[in-house]
């Protein structure tokens, strides 16, 4: 099967678009990956890419074509507009000229934000009438409200114009949230393109490498007492305003050390906060470090955790951070509303409380600082994990929906 994928983020960016790619090549079907200068995280192109370097070249057995893009930098709102709308005008253009000279049986969206990345598949089902599998990691218009402070009813409404206008033309729905379903379902009949197809933890969480003994020196430096660890993105979705009040509201249990690995627009906020407030002894933030070293961090703290905010998009994401706690067999506390709610409780690994409520998230921080079956809950977490969130079993139900003898719709038009 000739497979497209089409993604704003590939390798080497670290996204989940690089191991569908792999995977289905991996299985002998030919792969094409049409994407961008590669940009992310840092904002600028990254080394050994540009405008005239290593815009096509082959990796793991898939041909990838990178188009021009302008840039994110620093992620302020205007740039990153024009870094979406860029790439999605100037893929279009590029997947009119692929869809002339090359025939493909499938084309797989990687539809984080924004949903504007579906748009050159849409130019090659126009011209090659190829079912399209429409990945749904980032809920439009809805992640414009909660993340870009976007209220223009107009705004949002040709938004979710947009959206609807993806799902409408996609063969099926993939969705890595169940909660997602909601969102999906209010804007048209798509019930029977609907799958669920979540979120898996990384090779290096599933497989932890062995760290190195450069790593293990940075390691050791981690205060000493119960570890309460964030991996990740520190920004705006992740609530640190009420997280931060939380850890202000534990300062006089000294034993409780939070540890924030990552980096973001929120932490220098969050190094602010610390200095302003006297937590140097209760907050600890080291830094960005490599994905490679993220199990290791891990495997040094009594318990992980994860927070988004009280918005109602939320409430309906499952934030991919928790396959790889439960993957570390770690238990997890959490402030956050709905779906990862669920999660926890059916999965039985961990606490939760509303979002946004730091009193309450502090009161879990505290007891589970005295709990004696923290092991039992993260071998919990671990168990789930496995039953639902293996790599290998997400990409065989993808690979099985490919193959299935009905993947391939009959005549539509545009």
């Amino acid at each position: 099967m000739n497979v497209l994928l089409v993604t704003q983020y590939f390798h080497p960016e670290n996204f989940k678009s690089n191991d569908v790619a792999f995977e289905l090549a991996r299985k002998g079907h030919e792969v094409t990956v049409l994407t961008s200068i590669p940009d992310y995280p840092q904002g600028k192109f990254h080394d050994g890419y540009g405008v005239f370097r290593r815009r096509r070249e082959v990796v793991e057995g898939v041909t990838v074509w990178r188009t021009l893009v302008i840039p994110r930098g620093r992620g302020g709102g205007v740039r990153l507009a024009m870094n979406y709308l860029s790439w999605a005008f100037i893929a279009s253009v590029w997947a009119f000229f692929m869809a002339l000279f090359h025939r493909y049986d499938a084309v797989i969206v990687h539809q984080t934000s924004p949903v504007t990345q579906g748009f050159p598949a849409l130019v090659v089902r126009m011209l090659r009438r190829c079912p399209i599998y429409f990945w749904v990691l980032d809920l439009w218009p809805e992640s414009l409200q909660a993340a870009g402070g976007i209220r223009n009813r107009h705004v949002l409404g040709f938004f979710s114009w947009i959206t609807a206008l993806m799902y409408r033309h996609a063969f099926k729905i993939l969705i890595s949230s169940k909660g997602f379903g909601k969102s999906v379902l209010e804007k048209g009949d798509f019930a029977g393109k609907l799958v669920y197809f979540p979120n898996w933890a990384e090779d290096v969480f599933a497989d932890p490498p062995v760290p190195s003994p450069e790593q293990i020196a940075e390691l050791d430096r981690l205060p000493e007492g119960f570890r309460v660890m964030f991996t990740g993105n520190i920004g705006e979705a992740q609530d640190f305003v009420h997280v931060m009040e939380a850890a202000k509201l534990l300062h006089a249990h000294t034993n409780i050390k939070f540890i924030l690995i990552g980096d973001g627009r929120r932490r220098r906020w969050v190094l602010d906060y610390i200095s302003e407030n006297g937590l140097e002894d209760t907050v600890y933030c080291p830094g960005r470090y490599p994905l490679e070293m993220m199990p290791a961090f891990c495997s040094r703290a009594d318990v992980l955790f994860l927070a988004l905010k009280d918005d109602f998009i939320f409430s309906l994401t499952a934030p991919a951070k928790l396959q790889s706690y439960m993957a570390m067999g770690k238990p997890v506390a959490a402030m956050i509303n709905g779906e990862t709610q669920k999660m926890i409780s059916e999965a039985g690994c961990g606490l939760t409380v509303n979002a946004g409520d730091s009193k309450a998230f502090a009161a879990a921080v505290l007891e589970l600082s005295s709990r004696e079956d923290l092991a039992e809950m993260g071998e919990s977490g671990y168990r789930y994990f496995l039953e639902h969130f293996r790599k290998d079993r997400c990409l065989s139900r993808l690979t099985e929906l490919l193959e299935s003898q009905d993947s391939v719709p009959k005549r539509q038009t545009l």
